[in-house]
């Protein structure tokens, strides 16, 4: 399934969630009631029923806002947002307050320094990482 496919597909589930029929015209309205820009017709919410297009920033966050789920989880998925999460949570449970502080001193230096440290690391992580084969 493609990108466009996909998110047509999370945009009628959140409408069937929201408790709307997934009709163009239902989608049309609602939307148009909440989006202070320029009204969308509907073909244009047919499409993005159809898989044909997918809609700006502005008006996902409408959408978003009026089904009730994340911009970012209509626009790409649960996946997405659980793999951010999971980074997020990897870092956080990884640094602890020495590897934090020598963060913002490596943060506070000059961009041609920061470059050598960051050579330096990587490295030692290559050297390490050819020890563990």
């Amino acid at each position: 399934m493609n990108e466009k496919a996909e998110f047509a597909q999370r945009l009628r589930d959140a409408m069937v969630q929201a408790g709307y029929p997934v009709r163009p015209v239902v989608l049309e309205r609602e939307f148009n009631t909440r989006y202070w820009g320029r009204s969308v017709t509907l073909q244009g919410v047919r499409r993005w029923l159809r898989g044909e297009a997918i809609p700006s920033q502005d008006k996902l966050q409408v959408l978003a806002d009026w089904l009730g789920v994340e911009p970012e989880v209509l626009r790409f998925g649960v996946a997405v947002r659980q793999s951010v999460q999971e980074r997020r949570q990897r870092w956080e449970d990884g640094a602890g307050y020495v590897e934090r502080e020598t963060f913002e001193a490596f943060l506070s230096l000059p961009a041609p320094q920061r470059k050598i440290v960051r050579e330096v690391i990587l490295t030692f992580a290559k050297a390490h990482e050819s020890d563990n084969r």
